[in-house]
């Protein structure tokens, strides 16, 4: 478990480092002044100042920061600070700025899943056998069919398929599949409903593993490694739209704890198949993270970078800021109910040890 704890914390250390840079780097480049650049949290450990911005390396490597001028006080009015405090940044650069973290997290993420197709390729959308008496079979899918897409979302690897049954609540399914190859092949679409399964609890298409697994060439790489990132936001995206829909519980969250399990496990799993194995295993991981706490911070909620994007595209819109004072209130009560949100989520990973 020590060593699961240690590979979480770098794991996201690098992510949250990453984040916090885009931050920095589009503060920079639009002459925004950054006085604090924060590595971890809690006490400080280790400082340096270069320029303008203040590097801190903080006792608890389990975050950051990227602290801007005129960003430490929201009751101070924007004439206190100079051109290159953030209030008085043109409000376009400031969106800029709040969305330089979340991008930053997408590109790691794509850049993540390149190395992982370069070296490990990619399962194409082959349909490799289709299960005695499921929804598949009796809608005519046949072994070697190529899925091209689902309720007209494009399919490109096979584990897109596997999420689209997955997220399934017995709704039904549009399914365009390719027969045949070259100029012989055909395309046709159907329609089908997943049968629920009692004993574990979903609902499943009918088919069964990918019949094709390739090896990425250089173009490839760049192709079938936007295609991996892409599933793991599509992935993130029916998530939360789950959530949205009720399907889910409180087991269904996880924070730090919960994460560090899911490194443990797959620690576990990975080591028997060596170092490589492990590797990828974990830029996968890491991949998925990334995306997730790109895309979580663009949520429209106070205290979140989205929260904060949402105020500036009100300023854009209606050609003046929000008032420090109201986007002082909503922040700080975003900011408690979010930390209350990651007490409760801690408490319930600690409790799933115990059960």
């Amino acid at each position: 478990m020590l060593v699961s704890i240690l590979i979480f914390l770098i794991i996201f250390s690098v992510i949250v480092i990453g984040h916090e840079f885009g931050h920095y780097a589009i503060a920079r480049r639009n002459g925004i002044r950054v006085i604090e650049f924060d590595i971890g949290m809690g006490p400080l450990l280790f400082a340096s100042q270069r320029g303008e911005t203040k590097f801190c390396v903080r006792l608890l490597p389990v975050g950051g920061a990227c602290i801007f001028d005129g960003m430490n006080g929201l009751e101070e009015e924007k004439q206190d600070y100079d051109e290159h405090a953030f209030p008085n940044a043109n409000v376009f650069a400031r969106i800029a700025t709040v969305l330089g973290g979340p991008m930053m997290n997408f590109v790691m993420g794509l850049i993540l899943a390149m190395i992982i197709v370069a070296f490990a390729g990619t399962d194409l959308p082959v349909v490799y056998r289709v299960q005695e008496n499921s929804a598949a079979m009796e809608a005519g899918i046949l072994e070697g069919d190529v899925i091209t897409a689902i309720n007209g979302e494009s399919i490109h690897i096979y584990r897109e398929v596997v999420l689209a049954s997955m997220m399934n609540y017995g709704e039904p399914l549009k399914i365009t599949y390719k027969r045949g190859s070259g100029a012989d092949a055909v395309k046709n679409t159907i329609t089908l409903t997943p049968r629920y399964d009692e004993e574990d609890n979903r609902y499943y298409i009918g088919l069964i593993g990918s019949g094709e697994y390739v090896k990425c060439n250089a173009l490839q790489v760049f192709q079938y490694g936007f295609y991996e990132a892409q599933y793991w936001v599509r992935a993130t995206f029916k998530s939360l739209g789950l959530i949205f829909r009720g399907h889910f519980s409180a087991d269904d969250l996880a924070g730090p704890v919960g994460i560090v399990k899911v490194v443990d496990d797959t620690y576990t799993e990975a080591k028997p198949y060596g170092l490589p194995t492990v590797l990828l295993s974990f830029l996968n991981l890491s991949t998925l993270l990334s995306i997730n706490l790109g895309i979580m911070n663009l949520l429209p909620l106070p205290a979140l970078d989205g929260g904060r994007f949402l105020f500036l595209l009100i300023e854009a819109v209606r050609g003046k800021p929000v008032s420090p004072e109201k986007e002082g209130i909503v922040t700080v009560a975003g900011a408690l109910l979010l930390i209350g949100l990651m007490v409760f989520v801690m408490f319930n990973d600690i409790s799933k040890f115990f059960r």
